[in-house]
Order: C-alpha cells, then sequence, then structure tokens
C-alpha cells in the first residue's frame, strides 16, 4: 500500500507552511501529495483559504518526484475546459506526475456564497459527466467540438497537451449513477472511509458496474482518505486530541479521552503507529493499494516523520 498525504488547504494553511509541507512530504518518501479543492473553511469561515490549482503549482515546481493532485475538485466551480486547461498546465510543469481528482460538489453553502449554482444532486452528476468528457476530448489530438445539456465547446484544440494521458480520479461513495461513472471513465477511484465492510460493498457495486460496460475492474485504482491521530504514547496521542480539539470545533464538546472514538466515527484512523498498520493493512487486503492520510495540524511536523518512520515500513508488502 503507498501513502500520501492530503492537506485541507482551507483551513489557515499559509504558503510558507504550504512550503515546507511540500518539501518534507518528498524528503520523507511519500508517494503523493494531495489539496482538497475548496473555495473557504468549511471549519471557520475566516480561515486563510489559498487556491488548489496555485496550490498545485508551487508544488510541482518544488518537487521533483511526488504525484500531485486534487481530491477533488468539484465540477460546479470551473467550467470544465478551464479546469482542463489548468490541469494540462500543471502536468507540463510537473513533468507528467498529476493526478487529476474530481467530483460533483456537495457544500450547498460555499456554493451560494460565492454566487455558483448548486443544482440537485442528479444534475450534478449530469454535469459531472459531461465535465469529464469535455476534459478527455480536449486532452486529446485535434479540435474538440461538444454539445451537451449544461456545456459545449467549440472546435477548441488547447496546448499544451498532457505530457502522457492524465490519470482521472474520480471521488465519491455514491451508487448505481456514481458507480457507473467511475467505471466509464475513471482510472483511480476514492472514497473517505476506514472502513473494510463499507469499502466492500462499493466496491461490489462499482465491479457490477465495471461488468455492465465491460470494463475489467482491475484496471481501476482503488484509494481511500482518511485523517489520522497517531503518537508513540498515550500522553502524545492525548496531546494531539487537544490540538484537534482546538482545530475542529465540532469536537469541543467531547472529552478528550473521547476523541479518538469521535475520529474513527467519521472515518479516521487512530493509534499508536502499530494501530495504524494494522488497520491500513486490513484496508489493503480488501483491495485499496493507496490511502491519502489527512492531518490537520500542519505545525506538528513530527506526525509526518513519525509515519515516514513507523507507519510505511509496515505497509511496503501490502
Amino acid at each position: 500500500m503507498k501513502i500520501g498525504i492530503i492537506v485541507e488547504g482551507q483551513e489557515g494553511l499559509s504558503w510558507d507552511m504550504w512550503r515546507r509541507l511540500v518539501a518534507q512530504t518528498e524528503d520523507l518518501g511519500f508517494d503523493s501529495l494531495w489539496r482538497s479543492d475548496h473555495l473557504f473553511s468549511i471549519i471557520d469561515e475566516a480561515r486563510e483559504a489559498h487556491e488548489t490549482w496555485l496550490a498545485l503549482t508551487v508544488a510541482a515546481l518544488e518537487t521533483q518526484r511526488l504525484q500531485i493532485g486534487s481530491l477533488v475538485s468539484p465540477m460546479t466551480f470551473r467550467h470544465p475546459a478551464m479546469l482542463a486547461k489548468l490541469a494540462a498546465s500543471v502536468d507540463s510543469l510537473s513533468k507528467g506526475r498529476l493526478v487529476l481528482g474530481v467530483g460533483a460538489g456537495w457544500n450547498d453553502r460555499e456554493h451560494r456564497a460565492h454566487g455558483l449554482p448548486f443544482p440537485p444532486f442528479q444534475e450534478r452528476l449530469d454535469r459531472l459527466q459531461e465535465g469529464i468528457e469535455i476534459i478527455l476530448g480536449l486532452h486529446g489530438e485535434g479540435p474538440f467540438h461538444y454539445q451537451g445539456q449544461y456545456y459545449e465547446v467549440e472546435t477548441a484544440n488547447p496546448y499544451p497537451k498532457p505530457v502522457e494521458k492524465i490519470p482521472l480520479l474520480i471521488g465519491g461513495k455514491g451508487r448505481e449513477r456514481f458507480m457507473r461513472l467511475v467505471a466509464r471513465y475513471a482510472d483511480e477511484w476514492n472514497m473517505t472511509t476506514n472502513s473494510p465492510s463499507f469499502y466492500r460493498e462499493r466496491s461490489e457495486a462499482l465491479e457490477a458496474q465495471c461488468r455492465a460496460v465491460g470494463r475489467d475492474p482491475a484496471t481501476i485504482r482503488r484509494s481511500v482518505a482518511a485523517g489520522i491521530l497517531i503518537g508513540r504514547s498515550a500522553q502524545e496521542i492525548e496531546r494531539r486530541c487537544i490540538a484537534m480539539q482546538r482545530l475542529m470545533p465540532e469536537l469541543a464538546g467531547v472529552s478528550t479521552a473521547e476523541v479518538p472514538e469521535a475520529l474513527r466515527a467519521v472515518g479516521w484512523v487512530c493509534g499508536k503507529p502499530d494501530e495504524i498498520v494494522q488497520r491500513l493493512r486490513e484496508l489493503a487486503a480488501v483491495g485499496i493499494d493507496r490511502i491519502m492520510l489527512e492531518y490537520n495540524d500542519v505545525d506538528d511536523e513530527d506526525v509526518f516523520e513519525l509515519i515516514a518512520r513507523e507507519v510505511m515500513p509496515g505497509l511496503e508488502d501490502a
């Protein structure tokens, strides 16, 4: 199993913090580095929230090895032709290390605050499909024309083209219609969970859709995203629980001792390094080959070194 790091850049992440984290993630040997794509904080709208694709541009310039990507860019934020252009440019800058993660969008408040339409879920799925078709068409050779219900492109042929085909990651855990999109278009499917049984249930739904469209499910990479709370000792875990209570107001009414269980309930993995390794190996056993780990206290640089030194080695054969 490969381990990447995901950063919620809308939660007060400064440019200095981001550049430091980019360098650290590369130096410690992580597989990949990901940015969420939000326009303001989910927790405190007064926090800084720098633009995701500009952050990925910085990461492309300041790394040599890491895969970088969006996890995920809502199709509702940008016209798909503009997203295709951004992706091709960052891919060129990174010499082919970009993964383009897309989704249907989910945060109603965020859309309304910025004057962006937030249609019903089925329409968002329709827009996601049309957007993907436009991105793939614009990244191909020759002029591309598209007339859809929501988007249109007239004989566009933008350059630069991707170094190679940019891997397309589709993020989400929807059912039949969503999984049909993953089966038809995705190179990688990602969902947020720490539960092997929940992942297995959704994976079986994807395999059914792959059979329906005549695709081998093994051609789709499987990944999950999960927060992590880790420490070498009970005291270190308690200190990080207190930090999470400071950074995540929804934990304010939870006792410090109850924080790990509250976080597990929303998909985090929690515990000492050997417990984390065991949990991740359980996920690997059901077919997941990459996990993107999130830790919100980016000033606590020891967390990422701890994961690299005491978790990653335990997953080399997973």
